[in-house]
């Protein structure tokens, strides 16, 4: 009879699971949190106070996410106009934007939306959570939360989120489902803002991605031809204040029609995987703001890109939810550092 390796422990903690806190001090005083360990050396934190996103992030030693200025603060459901979104955007491994508008504020005859949207200052509910126990051969773990973004007369908008993994895989999945609450059909657009920061973003950690891309800005100086943008540079003086970059990418799928992009840094010899599907997320945006001190780079997988509301509407692209529609969303993150996958991940990329 094969032997149980796990036979050798007393409460299923000592290799991993899920622990509920409440933060006590400074800004993020009040705040609820998920600590997610998954006994791969990927660890991570979920915020059911902000859409259940992610917070900081680490694989061993080391940091894989961008932290903000503002770290974690208590959700602003009120800052809805301008740039309000920047007082509370704690960055993070996953800021969710949406659910209604990805990108800038812009007022129109359809009303008035700040940065990014409404869901990443919404507080959600826990549903379900399923612990692990390795004792007895169970080592799946899940956490199940509800948000909702809503108002009377609408729009409203339900996202039910469950990440879940299993102890001993450096890797997690997301499944998302939004469902219009509402009476009347409701705009819809998400953009999954994963924010990627030092040690892992560094001088020389390569950007991966397939397919052709279009820069945000016409005068870009990142993502014009004979230029690597694929690498990350030192800090730029560019990038100062409100300096950045951004580029529209129309990603390759596989014959599955999964989308794969990352990054690999070689000092590490450490790379990360986000997978995710092209029928449901049919744009990746990469985020460049290499500034000193505020240095970080995201992939951004989404319906859309930050183009906004206004112009999804114009060019017939804004998704519109038929009362009790829903929409489903999966994605997939996974740490590499055994030289055969690392090896495997990078042929990807090799051979575009």
């Amino acid at each position: 009879m094969e032997a149980n390796p796990y036979d050798k422990i007393a409460h299923p903690a000592q290799v991993g699971g899920i622990e509920t806190a409440i933060l006590d001090d400074g800004p993020a005083r009040g705040s609820r949190v998920a600590w997610v360990n998954t006994g791969s050396g990927l660890r991570f934190r979920v915020l059911p106070d902000r859409g259940f996103d992610l917070a900081d992030a680490f694989f061993n030693q080391h940091s894989l996410a961008w932290l903000s200025p503002t770290g974690i603060v208590p959700p602003q459901p009120l800052a809805e106009a301008g740039l309000q979104w920047l007082g509370s955007f704690g960055g993070g491994l996953l800021t969710t934007c949406g659910l209604q508008h990805t990108g800038g504020p812009e007022t129109d005859p359809h009303g008035e939306r700040g940065l990014h949207g409404r869901i990443s200052n919404c507080v959600g509910r826990l549903e379900a959570m399923l612990q692990p126990d390795p004792a007895r051969g169970l080592l799946d773990f899940s956490l199940t939360g509800v948000v909702e973004e809503t108002r009377l007369f609408g729009p409203s908008l339900r996202l039910r989120r469950t990440i879940s993994g299993r102890i001993g895989e450096a890797a997690f999945q997301l499944h998302d489902e939004v469902t219009n609450l509402g009476n009347t059909p409701a705009p819809h657009m998400v953009l999954y803002h994963f924010n990627f920061g030092w040690p892992l973003a560094d001088e020389g950690t390569r950007l991966l991605w397939q397919g052709k891309l279009k820069p945000r800005f016409a005068d870009s100086e990142t993502f014009r031809p004979g230029h690597d943008y694929q690498t990350c540079p030192p800090p730029l003086n560019r990038h100062r204040g409100t300096g950045e970059d951004v580029a529209l990418i129309d990603a390759i799928p596989d014959t599955d029609g999964l989308c794969v992009c990352g990054l690999y840094n070689p000092s590490l010899s450490l790379a990360v995987a986000l997978q995710f599907r092209k029928a449901q997320l049919p744009v990746l945006t990469n985020w460049q703001h290499f500034g000193p001190g505020e240095y970080v780079t995201g992939l951004e997988p989404g319906t859309h890109g930050p183009v906004g509301q206004a112009a999804a509407r114009a060019d017939g692209s804004l998704i519109f939810l038929q009362p009790g529609e829903s929409r489903h969303y999966d994605l997939r993150f996974e740490v590499l550092t055994h030289p055969s996958d690392v090896q495997e991940f990078m042929a990807l990329f090799d051979r575009q």
